[in-house]
């Protein structure tokens, strides 16, 4: 089988039309199509039913397809050793993480990785709620918070995070600053959301701290973002992270001998990258980021 057709082949069905490929790949509709055409008559099956809207693998289509997708990650593979090959990391790096993390800690040292490595071309894919495949190079690595279990991904403890609480000083000037863990019962107090998926128990600390019973959250919100916009907001207390904080220096800290549970952060990647001079770079300039500041994070206080 021709590669080139195979080729885009995994471009349509990538993309989930002629039209959109043909844009990706830089070809008419009409030369996608041949070369489909062409593919379908030397394989003797059809491999897409077509339709208004686009197409979808047939069963022959979808095996077909399978290979082809383990072929172009194996492709991908070998460009990216022979890049490794060269002097200086080069080439392009996917990072994964949490919106939160990523926007607030791992963006604002981008900069200073960037002059160290320009030759290195950094994707930060920041979702929440789900765990982008590394297997199937949706990303090169990963900063997960909890430990992996999957014998093939390496791992290394970036830093430990542990939650205090904080509100605004407008905040507090209306309401009085916290003296003990008791007179929170008197505060509009902002926690995580039930169906938010978190890797620590007990996150919803605040709820229970000093309380004779617990106490019922003034609001709820799904994420970690999310709740220090509300914060900020002036709407109340809660607990954050010290690398959302950090870059809001106007911010409280109320009752700092009150602490919630820690928080590991991991570096992670497929094993398949254990050599690769990109990962390298990366990850030992996460570690020495996080050296200094990991060990003040986890302190208790």
């Amino acid at each position: 089988m021709d590669w080139d057709r195979l080729r885009v082949f995994h471009a349509v069905v990538e993309a989930g039309s002629f039209t959109k490929a043909g844009r990706t790949l830089d070809l008419s509709q009409s030369a996608i199509s041949r070369q489909i055409g062409a593919l379908e008559e030397t394989l003797g099956v059809a491999l897409f039913h077509r339709h208004t809207r686009g197409v979808v693998l047939t069963e022959r289509g979808e095996d077909i397809h399978a290979t082809v997708r383990e072929m172009a990650i194996k492709i991908e593979m070998a460009r990216a050793r022979i890049n490794e090959s060269r002097s200086q990391p080069e080439g392009s790096l996917k990072i994964t993480t949490t919106v939160a993390f990523g926007s607030a800690w791992l963006t604002s040292r981008m900069n200073s990785f960037h002059m160290l490595y320009p030759d290195i071309a950094v994707s930060l894919l920041l979702v929440d709620n789900v765990e982008l495949d590394l297997f199937l190079r949706q990303a090169d690595v990963a900063i997960r918070f909890e430990p992996q279990r999957h014998p093939n991904l390496v791992e290394c403890r970036l830093m430990s995070i542990r939650y205090h609480l904080f509100a605004t000083p407008e905040y507090l000037a209306r309401r009085d600053v916290p003296t003990c863990a008791a007179d929170l019962d008197d505060h509009e107090i902002i926690v995580y959301g039930e169906d938010m998926a978190t890797p620590v128990s007990g996150i919803n600390w605040i709820l229970e701290a000093g309380a004779s019973s617990p106490r019922r959250p003034a609001l709820t919100v799904s994420s970690v973002y999310g709740i220090y916009r509300a914060v900020k907001s002036g709407f109340g207390i809660a607990a954050l992270p010290y690398y959302l904080t950090e870059e809001s220096p106007d911010l409280v800290e109320v009752l700092p001998d009150l602490h919630g549970p820690t928080i590991d952060a991991f570096f992670v990647y497929p094993e398949e990258l254990r050599h690769s001079r990109r990962i390298a770079a990366v990850r030992d300039f996460l570690l020495d980021e996080a050296g200094g500041e990991s060990a003040a994070w986890s302190s208790v206080p």
